[in-house]
């Protein structure tokens, strides 16, 4: 922590400010990434019509992507491939970013991709901006033939769940229950248009740099039991989930990503390796100042979230001045201390005679 002390000779007032922890999936670091990665969005996506859509996939497959996580590198790009394509045949270049969802509200595995794209795009050409709309019949006979091609392709290299294990894995046995799945119609959902991509930078930002459940929907934990709340899709209801702490930090952790895993990916003229060439070129054919996005910090994301300036003394209003630094104890040495730090319970370090 760091703590800053009033620049007023005659105040008294000092203020203990925490590091963050950076970790994926803890909260509060988690709602300032989410707060910084919104901020920088809004700055740099163009402003024009954007689409969200939402694929999804029969829940019988979930497990295989549970099981074999290296798929999941593969689903972003697929997903974003099925426009790429439809738009390359147009002559097009639009606009798309991604975001890997693996949870359900109630914390179950269910594999799904969010994809925002712009309702129009470059030329091949770059010399102009045209429109451009997608219909959901061809993207989702693309999304699907491109999942079932994925998984036949991996055969050999799978972990296959209890249930098809029982039916026997064999190629054909395989082949014969995706071709069941490849009848079916899969369900991609195509949002209604924005005239501005705030609300999809604002919807995916709050699942994508946060954990999957919000310490408000916590209801009650005593070492043994969990239980939370959700909201049931299908009723439009809340419900609450009870579970032990172990099935609950099952459900919990299974969706952390593995290291180094890029959960938000870019495609089209937003892609890294192309956007600095293609996105000057896209301002100004839609007429928009080039932005550059200004980092959120700490005092400033407080204001914004309290309406009050944490760098002001709360008794003389003089500007508080940072005064000293203090290190925590590293995360090897809190392992050991863990059930305290879960049941909020005062650590008593040896070398000191006040708990931490």
């Amino acid at each position: 922590y760091a703590i800053f002390r009033c620049s007023n000779s005659q105040c008294s007032h000092t203020k203990r400010v925490c590091f963050s922890c950076k970790g994926r999936f803890c909260p509060t670091c988690g709602k300032k990434l989410t707060e910084q990665w919104i901020q920088k969005q809004k700055a740099i996506l163009p402003k024009t019509a954007w689409q969200h859509i939402t694929f999804t996939m029969p829940g019988e497959l979930w497990e295989l992507f549970n099981l074999n996580r290296f798929l999941l590198n593969d689903l972003s790009r697929l997903a974003a491939n099925t426009l790429l394509k439809i738009a390359k045949s147009k002559g097009i270049i639009p606009g798309i970013f991604t975001a890997l969802h693996t949870f359900g509200r109630d914390l179950k595995w269910n594999t799904h991709i969010h994809l925002s794209t712009t309702q129009g795009g470059l030329t091949l050409d770059y010399s102009s901006w045209k429109s451009l709309y997608f219909k959901a019949d061809p993207i989702k006979k693309m999304w699907r033939y491109a999942i079932i091609r994925l998984l036949r392709k991996h055969y050999h290299q799978l972990v296959f769940p209890e249930s098809l294990q029982a039916m026997g894995a064999s190629y054909t046995n395989f082949n014969r229950w995706l071709n069941s799945h490849y009848q079916k119609t899969w369900n991609v959902h195509f949002a209604k248009p924005n005239q501005s991509h705030k609300k999809n930078v604002s919807y995916l930002g709050r699942y994508t740099k946060r954990p999957p459940l919000a310490m408000s929907r916590l209801e009650h934990y005593d070492g043994h039991k969990v239980i939370f709340n959700y909201l049931d899709h299908k009723t439009k209801t809340y419900r609450r989930f009870t579970c032990s702490a172990d099935e609950f930090m099952h459900r919990f952790t299974q969706h952390i990503p593995d290291k180094g895993f890029r959960m938000i990916r870019y495609y089209g003229f937003l892609a890294n390796r192309v956007r600095g060439k293609l996105l000057p070129k896209v301002y100004n054919l839609l007429d928009q100042a080039e932005k550059n996005a200004i980092p959120l910090r700490w005092p400033e994301l407080h204001k914004q979230t309290f309406g009050s300036n944490p760098m002001e003394c709360i008794l003389c209003r003089s500007k508080l001045i940072l005064a000293e630094r203090h290190a925590g104890l590293s995360q090897k040495a809190l392992h050991q201390y863990h059930r305290q730090l879960a049941l909020q319970k005062p650590i008593y370090l040896p070398s000191q005679d006040q708990a931490a």
